[in-house]
């Protein structure tokens, strides 16, 4: 499978968290998380792709590097968390994780399937999100993990087409 491009909103060690305004077509602080806890690899989303949430796609960047708010990279795909989130207000909606891992990465540049990852890398990204979203007032369920070819279809499914320039 050919690789996406992604766009990273929080850097890996970061403990803000940064979203894409597209009225301001800029990135925006949205938050700081509290003291001990960062983004364990790289977090964005996948462009010209739409969510449950109306949102793009989200993304986890596995590697051994720190990029920048804003970096655009290619990564193949390797999988996804499958979840659902349950809002402040008891809506429950589904939000998965992609899983990528950039074509520039040494460490894992031998990694094709979410299975071949380090399991506790696995379950420092579940832990993570959980966490993350209990911090936010919400819930969010582990439903499963699933391989590279499940992901392409899901993608796929949430591509919207490109009406302008714009990243999303």
């Amino acid at each position: 499978m050919e690789p996406l491009t992604i766009i990273i909103e929080t850097a890996k060690n970061s403990h803000l968290k940064f979203d894409y305004d597209k009225k301001l077509q800029c990135f925006k602080l949205n938050k700081a998380l509290p003291a001990g806890m960062v983004f364990p690899f790289d977090f964005g989303f996948i462009p010209n792709t739409s969510g449950d949430d109306g949102d793009p796609l989200d993304i986890i960047a596995i590697s051994e590097f720190v990029t920048i708010t804003g970096c655009a990279m290619d990564c193949r795909i390797v999988g996804a968390i499958l979840a659902e989130q349950t809002e402040k207000h008891h809506r429950t909606i589904r939000n998965d994780r992609f899983i990528g891992i950039p074509l520039e990465s040494e460490q894992f540049k031998s990694v094709r399937e979410v299975s071949q990852l380090p399991k506790q890398i696995i379950t420092q990204v579940q832990d993570f999100f959980i966490n993350y979203n209990k911090e936010a007032g919400k819930k969010f369920k582990i439903l499963d993990i699933v391989g590279s070819q499940a992901s392409f279809k899901l993608i796929k499914k949430a591509s919207i087409k490109k009406k302008t320039h714009q990243i999303i």
